[in-house]
């Protein structure tokens, strides 16, 4: 198994989060080698997440090099060790446009079993599959430019512009994130179901969080849509 890194400073290039999961004591077990789903009632450790680390890494990556072409699937898993960072997981790339997967110590401290940080790193794995990155960027730059050259139109001043590319951005970068989420949690149920984790059981969590509801512009979807999702993906499986 690779070693994990623990990151005291910020990596994030562009990084999309998944936020509020969630914890950590005894060794739990692990996949079997006929694939067979864990089931476990106590909380996994930190020996344990490096486990499942070691699982699902290779799992995630053949998933990404049968999906993609000329896309860099050696992801890299990391502990960011900042302090006071709240639960959360988020996936980015480094200098070398490496995929990277960022756990928070609080995150790993939470997860209530080891199917949830499977579940977890899954998603995360998808984001970079995906290319979620590259596309919400995209939509970010073509916001930024539409809403600047609108501004511009109307005569505003060059701050007045900045401030609406800035507007633009966000927008066009929240425009397409839901979707984004969903498919991410699609993806991610089939690489822990692959794996031999339990994806459904992984994604409770979502019951346990604050649901974000429907917001327009929001970030991320209704809890309910999202374990709609894994429901749906995990029957097909």
């Amino acid at each position: 198994m690779r070693k994990l890194l623990r990151l005291t400073a910020p990596i994030v290039l562009f990084g999309l989060a998944l936020s509020g999961c969630v914890p950590v004591t005894s060794p739990a077990p692990l996949p079997s080698q006929s694939g067979s789903q864990i089931s476990t009632p106590t909380r996994p450790s930190a020996r344990t997440f490096a486990d499942v680390v070691r699982i699902m890494e290779p799992v995630a990556e053949r998933e990404c090099e049968a999906r993609t072409r000329n896309v860099n699937c050696d992801f890299q898993i990391v502990v960011d060790s900042r302090p006071d960072q709240p639960a959360n997981a988020y996936q980015t790339r480094d200098a070398n446009d490496r995929p990277v997967i960022a756990f928070t110590q609080a995150l790993i401290a939470e997860a209530e079993n080891v199917d949830e940080l499977a579940f977890v790193m899954g998603h995360e794995a998808s984001h970079h599959i995906a290319g979620h990155i590259d596309r919400q960027r995209g939509v970010a730059t073509v916001g930024a430019i539409v809403f600047g050259s609108l501004a511009s139109a109307t005569g505003a001043d060059s701050s007045a512009v900045k401030t609406a590319q800035d507007l633009g951005a966000t927008v066009g970068a929240r425009t397409f994130s839901k979707d984004y989420e969903l498919e991410a949690d699609a993806l991610g149920t089939i690489i822990a179901h692959n794996a031999g984790f339990d994806p459904v059981r992984g994604a409770q969590y979502f019951a346990r969080i604050p649901d974000p509801g429907n917001r327009f512009l929001g970030t991320h979807p209704p809890n309910a849509a999202r374990m709609d999702t894994v429901r749906r993906t995990a029957r097909g499986l």
